[in-house]
């Protein structure tokens, strides 16, 4: 029988390196990882005071419900401690716990070469302990374990400035700050309004650096820039409502999974650049007001255009949940296999993203911007002839001062579906008409008798309206007979006899095709119905033409082909 024996882990500082200082390397996440502890505290304010210039140092403070002793040893410093061991998964306070693995305090040593807790209950005297990162490195060389590295004893100067009025809390105090934390305030406000949203579950929650509370205003330019929007499950945040000019109404999405939020698109990609920093916006997943996943659109790439303009945040608070833990060690993504993160990347590949696809190119094409090039509920053609048209009509625009400008606009707007059509048919009747013209020429094919008469008319009126402008030179490439014809003579011509009724004829289709077309080159706005004439009779005239100039001449016969006789 063997030999009982009483063993127990033995854990060595290095543990700290893995879990800690070499896992947390955004400085936003570091400081939310401080953010979230004093929200599981039920505080109510958290003030981030930062000082570049002189110290480097930076202070996190809360007014939360602070820790004794006991607290600080059992709770604080004991590393994968839970606040929820005992089931509970709300604060004394009735607030979600954020907090669930017991390492996010970690991300602390990360920042700074010295880092300075305080804190205190009500009533009672401050308690805490200073990290040098120097020491811990000494200590973790020669592999001590946490029972033989003791904390230093704080330095009471620390609090001379921080603990007026403080009645209940925790202070951190950041020394020799480290590269990563060492972004402008602008930048660092900006980050926190955009991914720490826990004014969402509770409005009495607030931020602050440097004494300025964290808020809307940090995020104008975004709000600003943002062109439509998509409002999930009647999603409404304060962010949402201060959305001030938006192209369009926001548009409903529902689904039966339990999550809520908006996405959104803005004028330009560039509009996702938070001013002042190398961060961009992007469709965030929030657990409990709390950024999870930045990004989410990277597990359901599309390579569509427009994820360059999306951006918006999913809040799906039932991912946590008693039992379950799918969030990642970092804080900062999701566990790979979780059954409700897959649920939702369902929901926005197959459902909820198609329909913006649709939605945004629509709203896009009818106000005249560019949309989505791959989207084929439009051909590339018809963007293109859009696309010319919106740029054409903006030398049209009278100046933003005149009180014309809005009439005139409108004006523009509404002829920009029929322009858009005529564009399009003009292209097509332009080669349709000049390849008929080229096979003609190079076939050698004879104009059949009438033909000739009706070019004559044409350039006997040319010649008329160019004696009335008093122009003495010639305006015409070429002056042949076939540049004076329609695509009815023309045809005609290649098919060198009339067809009848219900035979297949490019002569057919071109005599129905001329009226429509006429009106398109006088720059006339059809009925639908012509349109749709127009449109079927060009598809025809093409397959017919594009057949026709495929095929290769006849070869000339050895000792010269006889002239043929004019077609009767």
């Amino acid at each position: 029988m063997a030999q009982k024996n009483n063993f127990n882990f033995e854990i060595s500082l290095s543990v700290l390196n893995h879990l800690g200082r070499n896992l947390y390397r955004n400085s936003i996440t570091v400081l939310g990882e401080a953010i979230s502890n004093s929200w599981d505290a039920d505080a109510k304010n958290v003030w981030i005071s930062i000082d570049h210039h002189h110290s480097g140092s930076f202070t996190i403070k809360d007014d939360g419900i602070g820790m004794d002793a006991d607290d600080f040893q059992t709770k604080f410093l004991k590393i994968g401690y839970t606040k929820r061991s005992d089931g509970k998964m709300q604060t004394p306070g009735k607030r979600p716990f954020i907090g669930a693995k017991g390492i996010g305090k970690l991300a602390l040593l990360s920042c700074a070469e010295r880092i300075t807790i305080f804190s205190k209950k009500k009533g009672n005297a401050y308690v805490g302990g200073t990290i040098d990162n120097s020491g811990l490195d000494k200590a973790i060389t020669n592999d001590l374990t946490p029972d033989q590295y003791p904390l230093e004893t704080p330095d009471p100067k620390l609090l001379a400035s921080l603990s007026k009025d403080h009645q209940s809390g925790t202070i951190i105090v950041f020394e020799g700050t480290k590269e990563q934390i060492r972004s402008s305030v602008d930048h660092i406000r900006k980050m926190l309004a955009l991914y720490f949203r826990f004014s969402i579950l509770d409005k009495n929650f607030s931020i602050y650096v440097n004494e300025e509370k964290i808020g809307l205003d940090d995020l104008t330019d975004l709000l600003d820039s943002t062109e439509f929007v998509w409002i999930i499950n009647k999603y409404e945040d304060e962010f949402v409502k201060a959305l001030p000019q938006l192209k369009n109404k926001p548009i409903a999405l529902t689904t039966a999974l339990s999550i809520r939020g908006f996405i959104a698109t803005v004028e330009k990609p560039r509009n996702l650049k938070i001013t002042g920093t190398e961060e961009r916006a992007t469709l965030d997943l929030f657990v409990n007001g709390r950024l999870r996943e930045k990004n989410i659109l990277r597990h359901i790439p599309s390579q569509r255009i427009i994820e360059s303009y999306l951006y918006g945040q999913i809040h799906f608070d039932k991912m946590d949940k008693k039992g379950s833990d799918p969030f990642t060690s970092s804080r900062e993504g999701i566990v790979e296999g979780d059954k409700n993160f897959n649920a939702l990347l369902k929901y926005l590949k197959e459902k909820a993203l198609p329909k913006i696809f649709d939605a945004w190119d629509d709203l896009r094409w009818k106000r005249g911007e560019e949309g989505d090039d791959e989207n084929p509920r439009k051909s590339k053609k018809q963007r293109k002839a859009r696309d010319l048209y919106t740029i054409a009509s903006r030398e049209y625009s009278p100046d933003a001062s005149s009180s014309r400008r809005d009439v005139v606009d409108g004006w523009l707007d509404q002829l920009r579906d029929d322009a858009e059509f005529n564009i399009s048919s003009y292209v097509d009747c332009f080669l349709s008409e000049n390849l008929s013209r080229r096979y003609i020429t190079e076939r050698k094919l004879p104009l059949v008798p009438g033909v000739k008469s009706e070019a004559d008319k044409w350039r006997a009126a040319e010649s008329q309206k160019k004696t009335k402008a008093n122009l003495s030179y010639g305006i015409r490439k070429s002056d042949k007979d076939i540049d004076y014809l329609g695509m009815d003579a023309l045809a005609f011509t290649v098919e060198g006899k009339k067809a009848n009724a219900g035979e297949q004829s490019l002569t057919l289709d071109a005599i129905e095709y001329a009226p429509v077309r006429n009106v398109v080159g006088h720059t006339g706005l059809l009925t639908d119905n012509g349109k749709k004439l127009l449109g079927l009779k060009h598809e025809n005239i093409k397959a017919r033409i594009k057949t026709l100039v495929a095929q290769k001449p006849p070869a000339k016969k050895k000792g010269g082909a006889k002239k043929s006789a004019p077609r009767k």
